[in-house]
């Protein structure tokens, strides 16, 4: 099992978003890398939208905190539908090709699906998003 943190940026934003990551298997090129990704995160997604949440209220310090980001809410998710992974994955393939994300390695951006990859835990990944979208880190 691989151990990896990816950082998530975007242009014009200072902020950066560490993700740390446990693969199964260490990924050998940038596609593999990319699946991997979309594959943890459909998961966590998946788990969250059919967790049960037993407790119906917010005590004053996640009011408080949830009101410095901007939001307050119970948690809950009005659309309980689950990702699909191969669709997911399909999509992630699109937005690198059309350039919506460019990914570095140690500072070397890797622009084949197929370059060859040798990751460690002490590699620095990053994905930066190219686009001014609305919204918050992927």
């Amino acid at each position: 099992m691989e151990a990896l943190t990816i950082q998530l940026k975007r242009l014009g934003k200072k902020k950066v978003k560490q993700l740390p990551l446990t693969l199964e298997t260490t990924p050998k090129t940038l596609k593999e890398l990319l699946e991997a990704c979309v594959r943890n995160q459909v998961d966590a997604f998946n788990k969250k939208r059919e967790e049960v949440n037993v407790v119906g209220f917010l005590s004053p310090a996640e009011i408080q905190e949830q009101a410095e980001g901007g939001k307050v809410d119970f948690g809950d998710f009005a659309n309980k539908d689950l990702a699909v992974v191969q669709e997911a994955i399909d999509n992630i393939m699109v937005a690198f090709k059309d350039g919506l994300f460019v990914v570095f390695v140690d500072g070397d951006e890797i622009t084949a699906l197929e370059a060859p990859l040798t990751l460690t835990e002490d590699n620095v990944i990053a994905f930066i998003r190219m686009t001014f979208l609305v919204g918050s880190h992927w």
